[in-house]
């Protein structure tokens, strides 16, 4: 079988991981980078594993889609979890318990005409991506400092939830989940180190909304970031496509076992 990783870094510890063992098998696996300028390939792959979130990548899993190829995760899904408005809405419509969230056009006009209300929130980057704005305001002194680094910056806008100050990192490849503990960046001190936890460890349930965040958002790879609040309903704060997913055990075998699945049953 011909399996194809979309991504400029073939070399990614959980690509090369998954490549290594499809090769082991037997299998043919190839890389194409987005950021090439390259077109599609004439001949298809049996499937296409999308690691990359461009406008160019995106539109390359479009084309590769339109002619018929599998691609994980799909062009859609991708694109709908970068726009954290689109994530929220498409969320707490599926009756999911993501944090409410409101959208401004910019973080100036926001920061203009809304005075601070007293209440913590949490003020992100509209659309995900590396770099992005990820920051609690706690009073308008810190809100001001923020639209004047980000005037022009659409964000989302969240009630911060009192939590441990640890974020729940869930990821899943398939109907594999796999967990860690990482110290979240909106705690005093900021982001801190991971601990993994095994996904036996979970509180009831939380396995199974996972797996249901999957099917609402069409995702095959991805990462929901959940909170605990205490009282006994975890709170989803963030969906992303095909995450790096690290020092996962079992992780580079779920992907290839994914791969071959679909790959196959494409065929």
């Amino acid at each position: 079988m011909r399996i194809c990783l979309v991504t400029p870094e073939p070399g990614h510890p959980l690509l090369a991981a998954a490549t290594a063992l499809l090769e082991a098998g037997g299998h043919r696996v190839e890389s194409l980078d987005p950021g090439a300028g390259l077109a599609a390939p004439g001949a298809l792959a049996d499937v296409y594993l999308l690691k990359a979130r461009t406008p160019r990548a995106l539109d390359l899993a479009r084309e590769l889609e339109e002619r018929g190829a599998p691609v994980l995760n799909s062009a859609a899904a991708t694109a709908l979890c970068q726009d954290r408005t689109r994530m929220a809405e498409l969320a707490l419509g599926a009756g999911l318990p993501f944090a409410g969230t409101r959208t401004y056009g910019s973080l100036a006009d926001w920061a203009a005409g809304a005075p601070f209300a007293g209440s913590p929130l949490v003020v992100k980057s509209r659309h995900s991506r590396r770099a992005d704005l990820v920051a609690r305001v706690d009073d308008a002194v810190r809100l001001r400092e923020l639209a004047r680094v980000w005037p022009q910056e659409p964000v989302v806008v969240q009630e911060f939830a009192p939590n441990s100050g640890w974020d729940h990192k869930l990821w899943a490849i398939g109907d594999r989940v796999f967990a860690a503990l990482r110290r979240s960046e909106l705690a005093p001190g900021g982001r801190g180190p991971t601990r993994p936890p095994a996904p036996a460890e979970l509180p009831p349930g939380w396995a199974d909304l996972v797996r249901r965040t999957g099917e609402v958002f069409s995702l095959d790879v991805y990462g929901v970031d959940l909170i605990d609040t205490g009282d006994g309903v975890p709170l989803i704060v963030d969906v992303n496509a095909f995450p790096g997913i690290r020092g996962q055990a079992g992780a580079p075998q779920a992907l290839a076992a994914l791969a071959l699945d679909r790959g196959g049953a494409a065929r």
